[in-house]
């Protein structure tokens, strides 16, 4: 099973593009506003060092096993909100 998180910040043009992207490509994500996971952006951006946004994490869960996770981040990972949309259309697949 495959999972996307994509933090987003109200007010922030590029997180608002690419959710309008992921939205016309019919691209489903769990979209989490940074205000109202506060903490779990903390560690995110702890663990990536990086607190640009939009970001987002990819999980990747097998039977009996645990589950993958990926963070990716603007600038290290993807260069604009259409990269950044291939690249989680992709994982999805």
């Amino acid at each position: 099973m495959k999972h996307v998180i994509l933090y987003t910040m109200d007010g922030c043009p590029h997180c608002k593009n690419l959710k309008d992207l992921l939205t016309e490509r019919n691209i489903v994500v769990d979209i989490r506003n940074i205000k109202d996971y506060e903490d779990e952006y903390k560690k995110f951006v702890e663990a990536t060092e990086n607190e640009f946004l939009p970001a987002f994490t990819f999980v990747e869960t097998f039977e009996h096993e645990e589950p993958n996770v990926r963070l990716l981040v603007p600038d290290e990972d993807f260069n604009n909100i259409q990269e950044a949309t291939d690249i989680i259309e992709k994982f999805l697949l």
